[in-house]
């Protein structure tokens, strides 16, 4: 069941998502060579729970971070560790925070230092592919015309997209209908209507769309080693245009 959010629901869910994209920003400042994914992810804990919220992450399934932060072919789900950051890394941090009773999520790419041409290309079309597909989040769209929009720039520009993980609705809940693949048809799917809140994440590959699962149950890596990058906002239908609640 898809649930619409009222002005004042979209108000604490916009105060949920400063948080979160606080948090998000001061993550993405740490990521320099010779820094920890535990280090930024304490952080990152510290952050929103200095704002009187909490990590919307944190003990969801049996995740052991308050963030997920995944490196180089790493996708989505990485556990934060003592592994160190090094010069010409990318990292993806994926936050979470809950507030007055509402979940926003987003998550960007981030480069350590100088990072191949390859690289910075990645991030950019991930970003701009984002932007691609919340251009079409508008009222009497359907979902399809979101996914079809990420999935065209995407590939329009030699890089292809994950299947196997989606972008969703999010609320009171951290995952809610619908799921929004980053692939798919035009004029396909749900009906967007104003007051509907989702998750836009495209998760971009260098290569082969495949993934596979660590054997730690969380971590997703590509299938065939190459680079990956994410990029996640938290938007709001609504009869003026897309908001992205999740913004500073």
């Amino acid at each position: 069941m898809i649930i619409l959010k009222n002005k004042a629901e979209l108000m604490l869910m916009r105060d949920s998502g400063k948080i979160a994209a606080l948090a998000r920003a001061t993550g993405g400042e740490m990521a320099k060579a010779g820094v920890t994914t535990a280090a930024i992810d304490a952080k990152i804990r510290q952050v929103i729970r200095s704002h009187g919220a909490t990590p919307s992450f944190l003990g969801y399934g049996g995740f052991p971070g308050s963030a997920c932060i995944s490196v180089n072919d790493e996708v989505i789900h990485g556990i934060p560790s003592d592994r160190v950051l090094k010069d010409g890394d990318i990292v993806k941090i994926d936050v979470g925070a809950f507030y007055k009773g509402f979940h926003s999520d987003c998550a960007a790419t981030f480069a350590v230092g100088q990072v191949s041409e390859e690289a910075l290309k990645l991030i950019a079309v991930t970003e701009e592919s984002f932007r691609q597909g919340m251009a079409k989040a508008v009222p009497d769209a359907r979902l399809g015309d979101i996914s079809a929009a990420v999935q065209a720039y995407v590939e329009a520009n030699g890089f292809s997209v994950v299947r196997e993980y989606v972008g969703h609705g999010v609320g009171r809940e951290l995952h809610e209908d619908p799921s929004l693949p980053n692939f798919g048809t035009p004029g396909r799917g749900v009906r967007l209507r104003s007051g509907m809140t989702l998750a836009i994440e495209p998760m971009v590959n260098v290569g082969v769309y495949d993934v596979r699962v660590l054997s730690d149950d969380w971590t997703v890596v590509t299938a065939d080693g190459k680079l990956s990058a994410h990029y996640e906002n938290t938007v709001a239908i609504t009869d003026n245009g897309p908001v992205i609640l999740t913004a500073l």
